[in-house]
């Protein structure tokens, strides 16, 4: 049996200040859950650094955080509304405000169309180019919440969604052309991004593997079965190799590999301690990849601003 875990929802910090009418809607976008965004944004983040941006598109950092925070709400309040069920069947998510009955369907639709208004407004912020690859992701976006009910690698469908904002970034600063011959670097970019988003996403759904099997949800934790260690083991070394690869497309010296070690140690260390039956441990490392994603930005703004 795996441990208790805390539920989905919880009222604490600045969320127990706002008014109790306003407080579901917080939660239905998971503002009470800020690792959601880092995790959305690190992508934007990585191609950012790595593709020389840095510095000639600062403000793209900030409106790029904005347009996370605002589509990780829309798309947890769109995948709530098509989940409502399943999320009412298990222990962990049946107090999400949809299927708790806090939130009509009507009004949860009407903020997800204010969210996605915020993201329009990032939107606007981008050149044409990004912005056509930007609205590109609505098609990957409005089929994730099938996916585990159609295969066993939602995760996979996941690290499609969660990465292409390393798409964007990079054609937001490159304009679609390839820079200094990196021409293989976006490629080996967002498939490490998409590989890592399996990794920590099969460690999330180590909380719910039990009510999982109940109700007949598929996930790669269950896919993995007792060879979870070693599925996110691969998933984490399949990262490292592809990010190393796109920083010697853009740098070509043994050295920059170097720069990826913190975070190498950082995932061995989640692999080796991981306890797969214990949702609170489960949680906790999923939640320690806001500090990877720190470490992997790092090493692609080093490399990005070398001379």
């Amino acid at each position: 049996m795996t441990a208790p875990h805390p539920p989905d929802s919880q009222l604490r910090g600045f969320m127990a200040l706002l008014p109790a009418a306003v407080r579901p809607y917080a939660l239905l976008a998971r503002f009470d859950r800020p690792i959601g965004w880092w995790l959305l944004y690190w992508p934007c983040a990585f191609a950012l650094g790595l593709g020389g941006g840095a510095i000639s598109h600062w403000p793209l950092f900030l409106w790029l955080l904005l347009g996370a925070i605002a589509m990780r709400g829309a798309g947890c309040v769109y995948n709530d509304i098509v989940d409502r069920d399943l999320d009412a069947q298990v222990a962990r998510t049946a107090s999400r405000p949809i299927a708790s009955g806090a939130v009509s369907v009507r009004n949860a639709v009407l903020w997800a169309i204010l969210l996605a208004l915020v993201g329009l407004l990032v939107l606007l912020q981008l050149p044409r180019p990004a912005q056509i690859v930007a609205l590109a992701s609505l098609i990957l976006v409005a089929g994730y919440p099938f996916m585990k009910r159609i295969t066993w690698w939602p995760q996979a469908w996941l690290g499609l969604v969660f990465s292409w904002g390393a798409l964007v970034a990079w054609v937001a600063v490159s304009g679609g052309a390839d820079s200094e011959g990196a021409g293989f670097a976006l490629p080996l970019l967002y498939a490490g991004c998409i590989a890592w988003v399996i990794g920590y996403d099969t460690i999330y759904a180590l909380q719910d593997i039990e009510d999982d099997m109940l109700i007949g949800v598929k996930s790669s934790a269950r896919a993995m079965g007792r060879h979870v260690k070693g599925g996110v083991a691969l998933c984490y070394a399949f990262a490292l190799g592809c990010w190393g690869g796109a920083l010697w497309a853009v740098r070509p010296d043994p050295l920059v590999i170097i720069a990826l070690l913190p975070a190498a140690v950082h995932f061995m260390g989640q692999v080796i301690t991981l306890d797969p039956a214990n949702g609170e441990d489960a949680l906790a490392k999923f939640r320690s990849n806001r500090f990877a994603g720190l470490l992997i930005f790092a090493a692609m703004l080093v490399v990005g601003m070398a001379p």
